[in-house]
């Protein structure tokens, strides 16, 4: 060995075990970022920076990381890591090395002896027996003198095979814990290969490529370098799959060499292997792994914190106000019925905005909401189906009607005479012909109703699901009551038309006179010419046919005259029952808010199995989201008193 190459391997023998702490201001990072992992921060949706490795199977992952750590990994055939093993590396000056693992909520000490199979045993716990895997994480802590101060996620090695014992679906369940992972963009990953097969090709690289296209945030560690030595200053140089943080070629530990052994035989290796010596050696070895890791590490951890932090701030403040916005949890039967008082309040001052003034600022995105709008719609939609039912089109059947009436009631008396019960026969048929008409309309309201006063209680008892069943049964008890007078209040409109024809409104007499100026022209036009044709054009009618009726002479100037009556009358009828209607509306709405709304749910609530005293019980989801809020609120907080430390220090580093 020559001079040059005896001091490469003297000075890998000094520096192992591998190096101490980069910097002693890394720790302290690394700790903060270590202290967040535990208090699970990440169920709170905050990423932190993570160093993640993966690897296809046999690819020497294991190796790598005993190589980091300096102690014994699990080793056999098919899935040796089947949960994530987050490996907390610790320098200590203390010669003694501190081991535990933490799983399940509780701490297993262990020593370098036995921590294999600790290891073991805890991801049995964990993943159950056999080779299925899990995605709850196995935490090692390895304090040890010389380690470097590291920590990373060591995942499942990436097999497209199951072997026996294996789930179907093992390769889609490992990509699935792979790539929650090393999606975030706060993740390093660092990608182990192995020298002797083609990256290219490589299932750990294709994975890495879908979420870190360009490679900035990809480390690659290139193992069993002696076994595959050709062509590979070659393919770290080449760099055909995107590695931005470069290469680490390194060489596996054999038999039972020692982990200073093992450097000792490395720096050799890449100091005098005719191919291997040619790869710089800032990208060779172990020692070097462990150096880059560390700076990779504290940069990503700097770069990061002061988003986490923002982070944090950032739910607290949302989780505090949404913790003042949950209901007050109540203690006694006081609290219980100011809050009911509250609730009927701010119901019904919703309902009087929505249903009398026509406000809609509590839902302006819900049309079905804007009522008063609505209401006019429904009203319109009523008008037109009266005015265009067949009893209200004036040329259907023209005269024939009239004339028919006109025959059964004539009687001994003056000719000519119109019988007022001939009028009041036709009217009474055309009332009963539209007079489903407006008791359907006043059930389609009041459905309508319904929907939206249970709608606005059920939003404003929303967290009071004990109150909920006897609100929404009161609403329904209210809204019957309210129907079946505005039925009956209906049914007697309609009643009234049918009893007797009477208006005072001017424009009775002056449409049947407008209507009447026609009559001579008709009866010459229909009883003087036999050659005209059937079709005449009359105003208010359009054109009607009239060839039917010139086998009527005596009876025609009287049917003409009760026809025009009827049409300027059923103008007067139609207007009064639409305008009756809106009325009669308006006034059920408004004492449906101001009067009978409150009265009902007091009534519901106050009586023989009413619900106030079941607000004191919170709702299971009301109590589940109060618990989660809390615990959330507790956690970041305690997050927030880890990152304060670090940043104090920070600041301190900075002066």
């Amino acid at each position: 060995m020559g001079e040059e190459s005896s001091l490469v391997v003297a000075q890998a023998v000094q520096d192992a075990p591998i190096i101490s702490s980069y910097n002693d201001r890394i720790r302290p990072l690394l700790d903060t970022v270590d202290s967040l992992r535990h208090l699970m921060i990440t169920r709170e949706g905050i990423q932190l920076p993570t160093i993640v490795v993966v690897g296809d199977q046999s690819s020497g992952k294991s190796s790598v990381l005993e190589s980091l750590a300096g102690i014994n990994l699990p080793r056999g055939q098919g899935i040796c890591t089947r949960v994530p093993l987050i490996m907390r590396l610790m320098h200590q000056p203390t010669p003694e090395p501190d081991l535990s693992l933490e799983f399940n909520g509780k701490v297993v000490r262990t020593d370098e002896e036995h921590v294999s199979e600790a290891i073991n045993l805890a991801t049995e716990e964990i993943a159950g027996f056999g080779k299925g895997i899990s995605n709850s994480p196995l935490t090692l802590e390895v304090r040890k003198n010389g380690v470097p101060d590291l920590t990373m996620v060591d995942l499942p090695g990436i097999t497209r095979v199951p072997v026996h014992g294996q789930p179907e679906n093992i390769y889609d369940q490992i990509k699935d814990i792979i790539m929650e992972y090393i999606t975030p963009e706060e993740s390093i990953i660092l990608n182990v290969l192995s020298a002797t097969v083609d990256f290219t090709t490589c299932e750990s690289i294709r994975m890495s490529q879908m979420v870190d296209k360009t490679g900035e945030r990809t480390l690659a560690v290139v193992t069993k370098s002696d076994k595959s030595p050709e062509g590979l200053l070659e393919k770290v140089t080449a760099d055909d799959v995107n590695i931005g943080l470069g290469y680490v070629c390194v060489r596996n530990r054999i038999g039972e060499e020692t982990y200073e052994e093992a450097r000792v035989e490395e720096a050799r290796l890449f100091e005098s292997h005719p191919q291997l010596s040619k790869i710089d050696k800032s990208i060779v070895g172990i020692p070097v792994l462990a150096q880059k890791l560390v700076q990779i590490q504290a940069a990503s951890i700097a770069r990061n914190l002061p988003a986490i932090v923002k982070s944090i701030n950032g739910k607290l403040s949302l989780n505090i106000a949404e913790a003042k916005r949950m209901p007050q949890k109540m203690s006694s039967p006081t609290e219980a019925m100011t809050a009911f008082m509250q609730i009927i309040g701010m119901a019904k001052e919703s309902l009087r905005k929505i249903l009398v003034r026509g406000e809609f600022d509590e839902y302006p995105d819900e049309q079905n909401m804007h009522c008063t709008a609505r209401l006019v719609e429904m009203l319109n939609q009523f008008s037109d189906e009266l005015h265009k039912h067949s009893e209200s089109d004036p040329a259907e059947k023209f005269l024939m009607d009239e004339i028919m009436v006109l025959e059964e009631t004539k009687g001994i008396g003056l000719p000519n005479f119109l019988p007022r019960t001939a009028f009041l026969t036709i009217l009474q048929k055309r009332v009963k012909g539209i007079s489903s008409i407006p008791t359907i309309f006043a059930e389609k309201v009041w459905s309508y109703v319904e929907e939206i006063v249970i709608s606005v209680m059920m939003h404003h008892s929303e967290h009071y699901y004990q109150l909920q069943l006897s609100f929404r049964r009161a609403g329904h008890n209210l809204i019957a009551k309210m129907k079946e007078r505005s039925i009956n209040w209906v049914m007697e409109i309609v009643e009234m038309e049918k009893q007797t024809d009477y208006t005072c409104n001017p424009e009775y007499s002056s449409d049947w006179n407008k209507l009447m100026v026609q009559q001579d022209a008709f009866m010459k036009y229909v009883l003087n010419n036999e050659e005209r044709p059937a079709m005449r054009e009359l105003e208010d009618f359009g054109e009607i046919d009239v060839g039917h009726l010139k086998k009527y002479p005596h009876v025609l100037q009287q049917a003409f005259d009760l026809k025009m009556r009827m049409t300027a009358y059923w103008k007067i009828v139609l207007k009064r029952l639409v305008d009756c209607m809106a009325l009669h509306l308006l006034l059920s709405i408004g004492n449906l808010v101001n009067k009978e709304f409150e009265a009902e749910i007091v009534n519901e609530l106050m009586g023989p199995g009413g619900g106030i005293e079941r607000m004191l019980e919170e709702s299971p989801a009301v109590a589940s989201k109060r618990q989660k809020i809390c615990k959330s609120i507790e956690l970041l907080k305690k997050s927030k008193e880890v990152v304060a430390k670090i940043m104090d220090k920070i600041g301190t580093y900075n002066d």
